[in-house]
């Protein structure tokens, strides 16, 4: 049997960005309830060294329109990485969302053959299709998924397994 990719991106990525906004509701939650600014959250970060949950919440909604817009052969659409609230994460989210639910099975036809090129800052990468959304785009995308999770978590939300999971 082989992959699909439409089945698995587009609807992987938003079930991802739908648990992530549950998750940074119940970081609002938690700054109302002990009156605590939105920088307290939105500036932290696990380590010194790894962005913020700001910069987390962004990259995984550059994760996800990328890797699709990628796939289907489509520019990849431009957000401006301005947000600075809550409140703007959520319209983010829900814009990425809304973007990603355009995709139909027949925009990914002829993904199997497409090759995935990506620039870093010091060197560039050749993925088939199916090895860029397996082996990079997906884990990217849940790599900071859970360390937005992870950061919220550090802080003190009360979060668990199924708020990460999402509905089952």
């Amino acid at each position: 049997m082989s992959l699909s990719i439409y089945a698995h991106s587009p609807a992987q990525f938003v079930r991802g960005l739908q648990n992530l906004s549950s998750l940074l509701q119940k970081g609002e939650q938690f700054l109302h309830e002990k009156q605590l600014a939105e920088s307290t959250l939105l500036e932290a970060r696990l380590a010194a060294d790894m962005f913020p949950l700001l910069r987390q919440v962004q990259i995984t909604s550059d994760t996800a329109k990328g890797a699709v817009a990628r796939l289907s052969g489509q520019e990849v659409p431009v957000m401006p990485d301005n947000e600075a609230s809550f409140a703007e994460l959520h319209q983010r989210i829900e814009k990425t969302i809304a973007y990603l639910q355009r995709f139909q099975a027949h925009d990914f036809a002829d993904s199997d053959g497409r090759t995935i090129k990506l620039q870093s800052k010091t060197r560039e990468f050749n993925f088939t299709a199916e090895d860029y959304l397996l082996t990079f785009a997906l884990p990217n995308f849940y790599f900071h998924l859970t360390t937005a999770y992870a950061i919220l978590r550090h802080q003190g939300v009360e979060l668990g397994k199924m708020d990460y999971l999402g509905k089952v």
